[in-house]
């Protein structure tokens, strides 16, 4: 069962330059879907048009079978969470406020949250979500003063608090060290896993790809370079056309998924 249906959706930010061109392909609903591709490919755009901060100029998409530009944006945002790969904050606004503004959706009384009137329902799930994303201990701290990987975090937490179906994620690893990296991918996957969140995230990172997706979807050129599970999409040949880069791909040791090594 598809969760999003792209249907032969075009793009373009410059009517002379195509972002993206036709593409078409069904997000499983509990699926773990990673898109990747060089830059300017239009990953990014592609999300973008998943949580309708864009609307495709031809083609549509489809949520749960009915036109996404069709839903209220408030629907959207209690089903469709985005998270960003700069999330910029000007303001000192703390660890636990930006938290809580993933509650805005379920809130019918203002549309937002302040510390005056979430409820307290709210306030465990916001903690519950900087618990899992290790940043409880930062609760009281202003955003501006963490670093990247602990700002990252904390917009991740901030989409899981919406208690979304679908979570689109643009480059979750930018700025983390290797062991946030896979502390996030490891709560992603469990989620998808247990709680079957529906998962599309974007990444440069080919080996996280491989071991953590369902399916892997390439671009090149805002096309639909090639889709399906990693052993079928991320060959050798693939990649090659791809990223115009050689590389060796064998079998991972631990969980035997493709493994990609760089040819120099």
């Amino acid at each position: 069962m598809a969760a999003l249906s792209v249907e032969n959706v075009s793009f373009s930010y410059d009517i002379a330059v195509p972002t993206l061109r036709d593409i078409s392909l069904e997000v499983h609903t509990r699926e773990f879907l990673t898109i990747v591709g060089p830059n300017g490919s239009g990953k990014t755009t592609l999300l973008r048009l998943l949580d309708r901060l864009y609307l495709p100029q031809r083609g549509r998409i489809l949520l749960d079978n009915t036109d996404l530009a069709s839903y209220p944006r408030a629907e959207i945002a209690k089903r469709i969470a985005f998270v960003p790969q700069d999330s910029s904050m000007m303001f000192p606004f703390t660890t636990l406020e930006i938290v809580l503004m993933g509650r805005a959706p379920h809130n019918r009384r203002l549309g937002y949250l302040s510390r005056a009137f979430e409820s307290e329902h709210d306030l465990e799930v916001a903690r519950r979500m900087m618990k899992l994303t290790d940043i409880e201990h930062l609760a009281d701290q202003p955003v501006t003063a963490l670093s990247g990987g602990e700002r990252q975090r904390v917009f991740i937490a901030r989409a899981l608090a919406q208690e979304p179906e679908i979570i689109l994620l643009d480059e979750p690893n930018a700025h983390l060290d290797i062991a946030h990296q896979l502390d996030i991918f490891n709560l992603i996957k469990k989620l998808n896993r247990e709680s079957g969140l529906t998962v599309v995230s974007v990444s440069h990172d080919l080996n996280l790809a491989a071991a953590y997706s369902d399916r892997v979807a390439l671009l090149l050129c805002g096309a639909l370079a090639g889709l399906g599970p990693p052993e079928e999409a991320l060959t050798e040949s693939r990649i090659n056309e791809v990223f115009r880069t050689r590389v060796m791909v064998d079998k991972n040791p631990v969980g035997g998924t493709p493994r990609i090594t760089l040819l120099t």
